[in-house]
């Protein structure tokens, strides 16, 4: 039997929807505080940098918008979206990067109504506006904070004493990093019935094995990039070229364009640059085991040659703020934390590949699902089939990989 969307929103939807919004206007105050403390201390080059991440990150956000925003099938029914649409405003916003305040205003909008058991959105169109926030601020976590984060590191290696918006900066780039990906979690979880739902202890270890594995991987960035800046630069492109040539052969299907599922390629290879992220279905277990085998020994050589570096250099570079044995102690202890948490969460709180059999519905053109639940010619019983109807591309694509 069909069901309808298996989407119930709840006063957490509402605060996360919140607290998101916060946590964006939050980074925006302190990116401009961070760019007037690095111009009152002439680190001229960090701010440049600084920006240039910024400038980068939200350009890249503002493409997936437009892209997003120009489907032919994309139906506005917000009043907000519509307002905007039908007084010609659209590129406008786009080009102000004022997109994602559009998209929070759309949502807030939606959940609202949905809070206050308004039928006036439908389950569908609650979760399409919601997934597209989500993937969007994931998106700009990693081009933004993620390349922030071993900015503000590096800047605290190469200086004696810690400043304190350097610190509050790196906790504050962190914080909304990790948030963004446990925002992208607790969206996935509207796929799932309601008995298959992850509770709040999942998401708390889903947060930390994420937090565990990231910042890790930015001090050993952080480091080569302390002490060699062009070096670090060099490796980066080298890795970020096969990460997207990775992304390629795995033959991702996420947007509409040739031209835009490059975008998505290469915004992948950034994401992988420092955290997994699973695109397709299939054997993802062997492919994570391979991405976390070959990203552990890159951490160890970048580790290994800022150590070499040093010590041919101690003459001549200044005195580390921090001792070098703890360090690495310590990133070695909260990288294999991370891993062993990883490895609990799909052990105790993933949901043991649950079946999604998708058929598409194409009698006009559409590319929603439409999940049937009619029982198999199998003799062995099935696992349960989550029936999902109105469902796009893009997020049928990101749930049906997210429980692989």
């Amino acid at each position: 039997m069909e069901e309808g969307f298996p989407f119930h929103l709840a006063l957490p939807d509402v605060l996360i929807s919140l607290l998101s919004l916060l946590f964006f206007l939050l980074d925006v105050v302190l990116d401009l505080w961070a760019i007037d403390c690095l111009y009152k201390e002439e680190k001229y080059s960090s701010m440049g940098l600084l920006i240039f991440f910024l400038l980068s990150s939200s350009i890249l956000v503002q493409t997936y918008s437009w892209l997003w925003y120009s489907d032919s099938s994309v139906t506005l029914d917000t009043k907000v979206e519509r307002f905007i649409k039908r007084h010609g405003l659209m590129a406008p916003v786009h080009i102000c990067q004022l997109s994602v305040f559009l998209r929070f205003a759309a949502v807030l909008e939606i959940s609202i109504c949905r809070f206050n058991q308004s039928d006036r959105f439908s389950k569908g169109l609650t979760m399409y506006m919601i997934h597209d926030l989500s993937t969007l601020r994931l998106f700009e976590a990693f081009s933004e904070s993620a390349s922030q984060l071993v900015l503000m590191t590096a800047l605290i290696f190469e200086m004696q004493e810690m400043q304190h918006f350097t610190v509050i900066k790196i906790i504050g780039s962190l914080f909304v990093l990790t948030f963004s990906v446990l925002s992208y979690h607790h969206n996935m979880r509207a796929f799932l019935p309601e008995k298959l739902g992850m509770g709040w202890l999942s998401s708390v270890i889903y947060f930390l094995w994420n937090l565990f594995l990231i910042s890790p991987r930015v001090v050993c960035v952080s480091l080569v990039a302390s002490v060699l800046p062009c070096l670090i630069a060099a490796h980066f492109l080298s890795l970020w070229t096969l990460l997207v040539l990775w992304a390629w052969w795995e033959k991702t299907d996420f947007m509409d364009t040739k031209a835009g599922e490059w975008l998505y390629r290469a915004t992948v290879g950034l994401i992988w640059y420092f955290s997994w992220f699973n695109v397709t279905s299939g054997n993802t277990k062997l492919r994570g085991i391979i991405y976390h085998v070959v990203m552990g020994a890159d951490n160890a050589l970048l580790l290994g040659l800022w150590w070499w570096w040093r010590s041919v250099e101690s003459a001549r570079l200044s005195p580390f703020p921090i001792n070098p044995y703890i360090l690495i102690g310590l990133l070695v202890i909260i990288y294999i934390t991370g891993v062993l948490l990883k490895l609990v969460y799909y052990w105790k709180c993933h949901p043991n590949k649950p079946v999604l059999d998708i058929n598409l519905n194409n009698d006009a053109g559409s590319d929603s699902l439409e999940l049937d639940s009619s029982e198999t010619l199998e003799p062995k019983p099935e696992p349960e089939v989550t029936v999902l109807v109105g469902i796009n591309k893009r997020i049928r694509h990101m749930a049906v990989n997210f429980y692989c």
